[in-house]
């Protein structure tokens, strides 16, 4: 008689062992303020997207590193780049799928720095005014000396970053879309 007992409690510890945290999850999510976190990403989206203008077609097809600002390069210009250039290094098998834009508002071009610390970076003169209000006005106002931007391979600018903060968060928010892009 101890035998039915026994396969009956059983199978309610393995109910409840199965039920149980569905009914604490449920009640975490819709029964408190308790929310897990909305994104992943350490970057800042830009919503909606924003395309870069026809003139930039020759940097389509692989994501871009992109910093805008004086091509004579002063501190937080080169800060930016060196951030990037790391950012780039770190990505390892990956880095070929991966650009550096220098988009020179100004002043181009450090020639010199540019070409011992920065090799292979792209460098595109928009120092045109109606060039450089066609660009200034698809982005964010934002604080552009500080700010670095990744284009995706079909053109469209999709996050920003702050160059004074840690580029962890780049190398991070990178990792994954390289991982999960299929283009580029």
């Amino acid at each position: 008689m101890t035998q039915p007992k026994s396969q009956r409690r059983t199978m309610l510890l393995l109910i409840a062992a199965f039920f149980l945290p569905l009914a604490v999850a449920f009640y975490l999510y819709f029964g408190t303020s308790w929310r897990p976190p909305d994104t992943s990403n350490n970057g800042v989206l830009l919503s909606p997207t924003v395309a870069l203008p026809q003139a930039a077609a020759p940097l389509r097809g692989k994501w871009l590193m992109v910093y805008i600002g004086e091509g004579a390069c002063d501190e937080d210009c080169r800060r930016a780049l060196v951030f990037a250039r790391q950012t780039r290094l770190s990505l390892n098998q990956e880095m070929e799928r991966v650009d550096r834009v220098l988009l020179a508002t100004g002043s181009c071009c450090d020639v010199p720095y540019l070409e011992s610390d920065h090799k292979g970076i792209k460098v595109f003169d928009v120092s045109d005014e109606f060039e450089r209000e066609q660009l200034m006005s698809l982005l964010p106002p934002r604080d552009w000396a500080h700010s670095l931007y990744i284009v995706d391979p079909l053109g469209n600018v999709i996050m920003r970053y702050d160059t004074r903060e840690s580029p962890r968060g780049l190398l991070s928010d990178m990792k994954k879309l390289l991982k999960l892009s299929h283009i580029g």
